[in-house]
């Protein structure tokens, strides 16, 4: 395809501006993260504050990420039919609004309709943030560093989260924890308005209805049913009600994927070999994550009495380790290393990570129990993310880079999703298992005591062996799926690039 005059200067002017651009950007998808957390400590304050239930509680959550999950792949065609830049505009300002709203709610059914308001403008930003990004970064040595930069903010985003969250609550207010999402909603529409130039494909990508429908019906149904099973059990009609219908639903959006003339999500997309194994990688990845910011939150708080602000600083080594060995692995390891060894290693340290969790105790030291794991998480995220985020998106066709983009995400937010709820669920079943089997020795206040502080950290060991197995099962089906040898970009990227 021929470029005009003006296409071409703009493709200069952005080419310019790619590293200031990525900054935006960056900011973007860090607010986008770290709001699944940093809501989460500041939930016992807004509790009493709103004077809520702590049924009412959990739907706060579950509404982000309910609209979150659903309409990812939606925002991402949207994206592609309307422009990524005018959808980041508009899916910023709109982010912007709802974190308003939910800030000054007064009452909890203004704060959850925020919440899930929120969900559905990071469904339309997320996907256009990383197809900018797959759009603007294409040479293959900046394309890794760029990805490098952006997997260490995906992959630490959540703890930051979990800092933030802290630190407002104790010392400003919880209702800061979603103001905050103001500060960097000005930088991105700013940052958005003055750098990035919005591009229509002119075969501009038909919207399939009946796909939208029912892989939107599809997804809401395995988020609910998954987030249902947490709160109530996996046997309640409701859950089985709905997984089942989550299944049905998506198995009659791939039939009509292969049926259909301009499908939502061609499935060119998700079977290659290396976007099929970076999407296998990001789920269970973010099923094992999700363990760590779950329970490790609940031995932080609950048994070594960290406060909300301390358990925030607790992650900051992972995170720091996780930025280095992104960012080394993206400039030094990807151009040389084949993903079919980068991800299974990074897997493999997170199995090793999840291991020496399981040797925490009522009276273990943060220094000597916590801190060599998360340092060891911290690298095998790094090893995952950088490469996996750059392979999920590698190859697509220009008009395609937005769907694509989402189907990133939606994996990431479907094993959160499935990890959060099968791993809180064996927590609680070890919690009363152990507790039954191992009762106080006397009925003194004191041996009660003692008796549950065992209980409970025994329920925060058990989903650590899980989270040890769904990384170690990661490293198996990852290297088996992946391609050998260092992926072409320039070659890959060629119909990105035209």
């Amino acid at each position: 395809m021929t470029k005009s005059r003006t296409d071409a200067t703009s493709a200069g002017d952005t080419h310019a501006k790619r590293w200031w651009i990525l900054a935006v950007l960056g900011i973007a998808q860090l607010m986008v993260v770290l709001d699944a957390t940093v809501v989460n400590i500041a939930l016992p304050t807004a509790q009493t504050d709103l004077a809520f239930s702590d049924s009412s509680r959990q739907w706060i959550v579950t509404a982000y990420s309910l609209a979150f999950g659903s309409l990812l792949l939606i925002g991402g065609r949207i994206a592609d039919i309307v422009g990524r830049t005018r959808i980041f505009i508009i899916g910023m300002i709109g982010f912007a609004i709802a974190s308003a709203v939910g800030g000054a709610a007064v009452n909890v059914g203004m704060l959850i309709a925020a919440r899930a308001v929120q969900g559905v403008f990071a469904a339309l930003l997320a996907p256009a943030i990383l197809a900018l990004l797959t759009t603007t970064f294409t040479e293959a040595r900046e394309r890794n560093k760029a990805f490098g930069i952006f997997g260490a903010i995906a992959g630490s985003g959540a703890s930051i989260g979990l800092l933030l969250g802290g630190v407002l609550t104790e010392y400003a207010n919880w209702r800061w924890t979603l103001f905050v999402n103001l500060i960097f909603a000005v930088i991105g529409v700013v940052g958005g308005l003055s750098l990035l130039q919005n591009e229509v494909s002119e075969h501009r990508p038909k919207l399939d209805v009946p796909g939208t429908i029912l892989v939107s019906a599809g997804l809401f149904a395995l988020v609910y049913g998954f987030s249902h099973a947490e709160t109530d059990s996996w046997s309640s009609l409701i859950t089985i009600g709905f997984l089942a219908a989550a299944g049905i639903l998506l198995i009659a959006f791939v039939v009509t994927q292969m049926q259909v003339r301009h499908p939502l999500l061609p499935l060119r997309i998700v079977t290659d070999r290396n976007r099929g194994g970076a999407f296998l990688a990001m789920v269970l990845s973010a099923m094992g994550m999700f363990a760590v910011f779950l329970f490790l939150t609940y031995y932080l708080q609950a048994s070594l009495k960290y406060s909300a602000v301390m358990s925030g600083v607790a992650f900051l080594p992972m995170t720091g380790v996780l930025v280095v060995v992104a960012g080394v692995g993206s400039t030094v390891l990807i151009p040389r290393v084949s993903p079919r060894i980068l991800i299974p290693l990074g897997m493999l340290l997170g199995a090793l990570s999840m291991y020496l969790l399981t040797n925490i105790g009522v009276d273990t030291a943060y220094v000597s129990h916590v801190l060599p794991a998360l340092l060891v998480l911290g690298a095998g995220l790094g090893l995952v993310f950088a490469p996996a985020f750059s392979l999920a998106t590698l190859g697509v066709n220009r008009d395609d880079a937005g769907v694509a983009s989402a189907a990133v995400n939606t994996v990431q937010q479907v094993g959160g999703a499935v990890g959060t709820a099968l791993l809180n669920t064996i927590a609680a079943s070890a919690l009363t298992s152990y507790f039954t089997s191992h009762p106080p020795a006397s009925r003194t206040p004191a041996a009660v005591q003692a008796a549950r502080a065992e209980a409970l950290v025994h329920s925060y060991v058990v989903p650590f062996w899980w989270a040890t197995a769904i990384f170690a099962f990661g490293a198996v089906v990852s290297a088996l799926v992946l391609r050998s040898g260092v992926p072409d970009i320039d070659h890959e990227n060629a119909a990105v690039v035209a």
